[in-house]
């Protein structure tokens, strides 16, 4: 025996034990607390589950054991017992993770029923068809659970079942029909297993707990964790509870309520119950549940008390709780609470409600929700003057457009999806198995099912769009079609989902930008009081920067300036600029392009006034503004095969191709770019310069306030930027000069190569400012090509879990992260008051940014979309560290 104590009653647990107990099991223990009506029964912990997985599926010592004493106790405690002929005690087997994973683990019901004990169940509740509908749903979900039966063998079983019998519904069925599909799916069990169920019901609750156990490690639960950044190692615990019946008549009912609605935040009755039904019936979206209005009118005095629970709950927790009740024959009885899953836009309005109320505090609310989840928010809607009708409508199920492909199973959604394609994932109802489609997917649409369901509710937590209920769906999935009324569509074809107000459309609607809402401006404003962490934007033309503004950006921490010279009205003089066979040739060329640069750079000057522009100098290596060197060669063979046109055009080909193949390196990304091309040519970096002084001159003469920063990219040595800056100052000096003032213009570099973090302090002589270019930090330090990896072998890694995160969306903590704080370090060792920031995309990831605001940088840059998710990212990043 082991000291470990691997279970608890109900009765001993509470809130505070969340991490051993699990979500579920510590809510109910917290509600038997309070005085809420709650089934008895005992929850084996996470640490079991661990051990389990620990030990490759072998129980630890003891825990059978304890489960046996805690059944016994659970067996007093009811007066009944499990398997006994005359008082049955049927129980439920749940997982209950510590983060809340709907849908995505293994549940058993009525567990304890069998051919000893139906007629006694039958007998006590008065309804023997009760009794075997309880009997055909537990070899139902233990053979697919804990056998791993296909499910499809029983719902077709069931189907053919019905049509035989001419039965809309299952509650159509009557008890012999009940009893004849319990020895059909004993039969198919049989088939499949090849053994008999057991008999024994403490073996079906050893192997039911188990079952949970592996559950954790099925593939949806892997997907869902990934998705939301779930540990694998917490494990699930597992509550063994009294079974109560929703499935007990007409007086009974099972269903799911929030205290405040999931999609909009507001404070108003929202949920969903059915008549004569078990819990699995309603999130599974097996049978389209009611509204729980109406649930006034026929349960009425259970209706009252459900009421009262909410709001107690509510004011409990301090937040909208998710909860799972059933009404047995009047009698109230809850089986979950949990804090609700919800959209963006509802977490925003129930913090900022919630503190309004005197609830929560700011900082409270800031940590609850979760920055990333914010993006829902700044992708466009559908835009509202298209005055198309739908093509039918259900269920407003999760807010927001979704335009793509109809698909009609998760597994070529999850394909297409991954291979980029927008797709719509459409089916007749989704169960768990389908996460990794609904993750790949723009939106989800079901012919069945309502606003509890898996769907909806999995759909909400991750942000899709969801349209549930659409009933007038029918699906053909041999023909690979869905048709409404005389309108078919074939798979392929493009429809348009409305998640806020449940339309359908046929093809693809306009879009139109995203709004910020009150709240969303309100509660962001709560996070730039915390946050010390500045965020600018990374903007390359006129209209990005005033978007960027607008979301809050407090400047541009990186102008590319390669952008500008591939427009196509400029590609012919940065063309010739390249081409040119002597300097003066080279001149005339870039004093071509020198006024281009200055109208864009005064555009982005105009939309940052009074906040500061970082502008980059070239970066790529030239044979990037050239053609490709097939396609070039290819259009000389052309010429010289057609032997038509002016001589000239074959000579210019043939020139270009020349050209193309000098510049043309093996490994351009490590080759004649960013400082070094500057330095081999110094004219490119003197028109940009020159260009920049004259822009910020000329949005000064109107009445705007220019503050400028140039960046020098690629430095790896500090000779390197030392001349660099003598080329740039030198030029700027010439400009002052010329317009009879000065500018007050910062010279820096970006860190992104490993060397230069390495001898940072060297590099810091010659810089005002460092701005970390993570993107080619990771690719330097870690050694892999981004447009390669992550088509290759990085999507493997991910798949297998030998890396956490693909460290282009995340940083690499230990690797990358480790170069920038030594970068860090080294570059304030010389100067103390160096401004440090970083400018490549994780500086609008929120788990980078709480790396970059435990260092000490001094700001973040990313693109304009994502300005409103790093600013609430820093704020609690800054409340972290004040813990």
């Amino acid at each position: 025996m082991t000291d470990q104590h691997y279970l608890y009653d109900l009765a001993e647990g509470d809130a505070s034990m969340k991490a051993l107990l699990g979500g579920k099991g510590a809510g109910v223990a917290e509600m038997m607390r309070l005085g809420v009506p709650v089934p008895d029964g005992f929850t084996v912990t996470t640490a079991a589950c661990v051990d389990t997985m620990a030990a490759g599926g072998t129980w630890p010592d003891g825990l059978w054991e304890e489960t046996l004493a805690a059944l016994a106790r659970l067996e007093e405690r009811t007066g009944r017992g499990l398997g006994d002929p005359e008082r049955p005690l049927l129980v439920s087997v749940r997982s209950g993770a510590v983060v809340s994973m709907p849908g995505m683990m293994d549940t058993i019901l009525n567990l304890g029923i069998g051919d000893d004990t139906v007629d006694a169940l039958g007998r006590e509740a008065g309804d023997p068809r009760f009794a075997w509908d309880s009997y055909r749903r537990f070899v139902q979900m233990y053979g697919e659970v804990v056998e791993g039966v296909p499910a499809h063998v029983y719902e077709d079983a069931l189907t053919a079942l019905k049509k035989a019998r001419g039965a809309a519904q299952d509650t159509d069925l009557s008890t012999d029909d009940l009893r004849e599909l319990v020895d059909t799916f004993k039969q198919v069990s049989r088939q499949h297993i090849g053994d008999d169920l057991p008999s024994d019901p403490r073996e079906a609750l050893r192997r039911a707990i188990d079952a949970v156990f592996r559950s954790w490690l099925n593939p949806r639960a892997r997907v869902y964790r990934r998705a939301n950044g779930i540990p694998d190692d917490l494990g699930t615990a597992v509550n063994v509870m009294q079974m109560v019946f929703g499935n007990r008549g007409e007086t009974s009912a099972t269903g799911v309520c929030f205290t405040r609605n999931p999609s909009t935040g507001a404070k108003e009755l929202y949920g969903e119950f059915l008549l004569n039904a078990q819990g699995e019936d309603v999130v599974a979206g097996i049978r389209t549940p009611r509204p729980l209005a109406e649930m006034e009118q026929v349960l009425p005095e259970a209706y009252g008390q459900l009421l009262d629970v909410m709001q107690r709950l509510e004011a409990h927790y301090r937040d909208m709780q998710d909860i799972e009740f059933t009404v047995e024959e009047g009698s109230l009885y809850l089986l979950q609470t949990r804090t609700g899953k919800r959209t963006a836009a509802a977490a925003l309005k129930v913090a900022r409600d919630l503190v309004e109320e005197g609830v929560i505090t700011r900082e409270e609310a800031l940590r609850r929700i979760e920055p990333a989840q914010l993006d829902q928010l700044l992708h466009p809607a559908i835009d509202p003057s298209h005055g198309r009708e739908p093509l039918t409508r259900g269920l407003a199920a999760s807010p927001g457009a979704a335009v793509g492909e109809i698909v009609l199973d998760s597994d070529l959604a999850e394909r297409r999806g991954k291979a980029g394609d927008a797709v719509v994932l459409v089916r007749w109802e989704t169960t768990p198995d389908d996460i990794a489609g609904t993750l790949a997917a723009q939106g989800v649409l079901t012919a069945h099912g309502g606003m509890t369901s898996h769907a909806a509710v999995v759909a909400r937590g991750m942000g899709k769009p969801c349209v549930a209920g659409a009933s007038e769906i029918a699906i053909d999935t041999e023909a690979r079609t869905l048709t409404v009324g005389d309108v078919t569509l074939a798979e392929g074809d493009w429809i348009t989902l409305d998640g806020s107000t449940g339309a359908v459309y046929r093809g693809a609607l306009e879009l139109v930008p995203p709004q910020i809402s009150t709240d969303f401006a309100t509660v962001v404003g709560w996070a730039d009081e915390i946050r010390r962490l500045g965020v600018r934007a990374n903007a390359d033309n006129g209209p990005d920067a005033a978007r960027a503004r607008e979301f809050g950006a407090e400047g541009i921490g990186l102008c590319r300036t390669e952008h500008m010279f591939m427009e196509h009205d400029r590609l012919p003089a940065v063309r010739r600029m390249i081409l040119a066979s002597d300097d003066d040739e080279r001149a005339a060329a870039l004093a071509e392009i020198l006024p281009m640069q200055q109208a864009d750079f005064e555009e982005i000057l105009e939309a940052m006034s009074g906040l500061p522009v970082t502008i980059r100098l070239l970066d790529p290596p030239l044979h990037e503004f050239l053609p490709n060197l097939v396609d070039q060669a290819l259009e000389v063979q052309r010429l010289e095969l057609a032997g038509e046109g002016h001589p000239t055009d074959l000579q210019h080909a043939r020139a270009l191709l020349a050209q193309i193949k000098k510049l043309t390196e093996q490994n351009p990304m490590l080759g004649t770019r960013g400082v070094r091309l500057a330095l081999l040519h110094p004219e490119i970096p003197q028109m940009q310069v020159r260009a920049i002084a004259r822009a910020a001159f000329a949005v000064a003469d109107r009445g705007g306030d220019p503050r400028v920063e140039i960046m020098v990219p690629l430095v790896a040595f500090a000779e390197e930027l030392r001349r660099m800056r003598a080329i740039i100052t030198e030029t700027l000096e010439e400009e002052f000069e010329r317009a009879g003032r000065r500018l007050e213009i910062p010279i820096g570099t970006m860190i992104e190569l490993p060397r230069a973090a390495v001898v940072a302090d060297q590099i810091a002589e010659h810089a005002d400012f460092f701005s970390f270019g993570t993107n080619d930090l990771t690719q330097t330090g870690v050694g892999i090509s981004r447009d390669d990896a992550e088509g290759a072998f990085l999507s493997s890694y991910l798949d297998t879990d030998l890396v956490p995160d693909n460290p282009f969306s995340s940083i690499d903590v230990d690797g990358v992260g480790g170069l920038v704080r030594l970068g860090a370090e080294g570059g304030r060792s010389r100067k103390p008051g160096l401004k440090l920031g970083v400018c490549g995309e994780h500086g609008g990831d929120p788990a980078s940014i709480a790396l970059f605001e435990r260092l000490g940088l001094d700001y973040v840059s990313c693109s304009p979309y994502r300005v409103p998710i790093a600013r609430f990212a820093a704020a609690q990043a800054a409340l972290d560290a004040r813990r």
